[in-house]
C-alpha cells in the first residue's frame, strides 16, 4: 500500500476536528467535493472506514480516533523536520529552551554559565510559554529542548533527565483561615477553590487559569488556592503565604529533548544541565528540594 501523503492526512484532520465536510472544506480554502474524494480514496487505500457520515456531519470510527492521533504525530514530525533544518541552516546556530513561568525552578540561572563554557555551546533563546506548551512546541520543532513535568506532560517520543524532584506547598492568601498552620495534609484544602488548568478535565470549585502569574494575582486577592512545586516560594507575592503539603505527590522537573537527537549543542546543554544541578544541590541529578520552611 502507498503510504498516505502530508496532504491527505491533513485534509483528515481537518475533516476530522471540524466533523463537517463544509466547515473542512472552508477551513482548508478549498471546495468541497475533491476534499469528499479525497478522503474517499484515503478510505479505500486503508482498506478500513474513518469516518461515520450522517445528514448533520461525520462522527470518527474506531479506526478514525485512531487515525487522528497517528495524523497529529505525522504532521507535526513534517513540521518539527522542516523548521530543525532551517535552524541547522542559520548562519549563526541556535538553541531554543522552552519553559513555563518558572518551570525550571530557577536551574537555568546556574545553567546557561556552565553551558556556554562547553566547546559545543551555541547561543540560546529561552522561550517562555504557556502551561502545558512545552511538549507541543517540542513535538513539532519549535524548540529544541523543554523543562517538562512528568505527572503532567506526555513525554512519548523523547529522551529525558530527571533533574530535581520538589515537596509541594499550599499557596495561600495571608489572611485565609489555613495561613498560620506549619503543615497541612490535602484534606484540609477540601471544598477551597483550587484552580482549574488549561487541558484538563478535574472538576474543582476554583477559577480557570491561564499562566501563573494570573494565578498568584488571583491567590493574593483570596479568589483560589494552589498546590505548587516548593520552588514557587521564590516568586511568592507579598500577600501570599506557602505552607507545606505532607501528603502531596512529590513534583518533578525533566529536561527533555526528541528521541534520536544528534545535535551536539543538545548534548552539551543537557550535559551542563546535569552538571549544574549537582553543583546547586548535593545528591546531584534528581536531587530533591524540600517544602519545609516559612513562606
Amino acid at each position: 500500500m502507498q503510504p498516505p501523503e502530508t496532504r491527505e492526512l491533513a485534509y483528515f484532520v481537518a475533516v476530522a476536528e471540524e466533523r463537517h465536510f463544509g466547515r473542512a472544506a472552508q477551513r482548508l480554502g478549498m471546495a468541497q467535493p475533491p476534499l469528499s474524494r479525497a478522503i474517499q480514496q484515503l478510505e479505500r487505500r486503508l482498506g478500513v472506514p474513518l469516518l461515520e457520515r450522517t445528514s448533520r456531519g461525520v462522527t470518527l470510527t474506531a479506526a478514525g480516533a485512531v487515525f487522528l492521533v497517528e495524523s497529529h504525530k505525522a504532521l507535526d514530525a513534517v513540521a518539527a523536520a522542516v523548521r530543525r533544518a532551517q535552524r541547522a541552516g542559520e548562519a549563526v546556530p541556535k538553541l531554543l529552551v522552552a519553559t513555563k513561568p518558572d518551570g525550571d525552578a530557577g536551574l537555568l540561572e546556574r545553567i546557561l554559565p556552565r553551558y556556554r563554557q562547553d566547546p559545543d555551546a551555541v547561543e540560546v533563546e529561552v522561550v517562555v510559554c504557556g502551561i502545558g506548551e512545552q511538549t507541543p512546541m517540542l513535538r513539532d520543532g519549535r524548540v529544541d529542548l523543554a523543562f517538562v513535568h512528568p505527572a503532567h506532560d506526555d513525554l512519548a517520543g523523547f529522551d529525558t533527565e530527571l533533574l530535581l524532584t520538589q515537596d509541594q506547598v499550599a499557596v495561600l492568601h495571608r489572611g485565609h483561615r489555613l495561613a498560620g498552620r506549619s503543615a497541612l495534609v490535602l484534606a484540609d484544602l477540601d471544598g477551597e477553590p483550587l484552580p482549574r488548568w488549561p487541558g484538563t478535565d478535574k472538576a474543582t470549585s476554583g477559577p480557570e487559569v491561564r499562566d501563573s502569574g494570573q494565578l498568584m494575582a488571583l491567590i493574593a486577592l483570596g479568589q483560589a488556592v494552589a498546590v505548587l512545586p516548593a520552588s514557587v516560594r521564590r516568586h511568592a507575592w507579598a500577600d501570599v503565604v506557602c505552607v507545606p503539603v505532607l501528603d502531596a505527590p512529590q513534583s518533578s522537573i525533566m529536561l527533555a529533548w526528541p528521541d534520536r537527537t544528534r545535535s551536539r549543542a543538545v548534548a552539551a546543554f543537557v550535559r551542563a544541565s546535569t552538571e549544574a544541578v549537582s553543583a546547586q544541590i548535593p545528591g546531584g541529578p534528581a536531587a530533591h528540594l524540600g517544602g519545609a520552611g516559612g513562606s
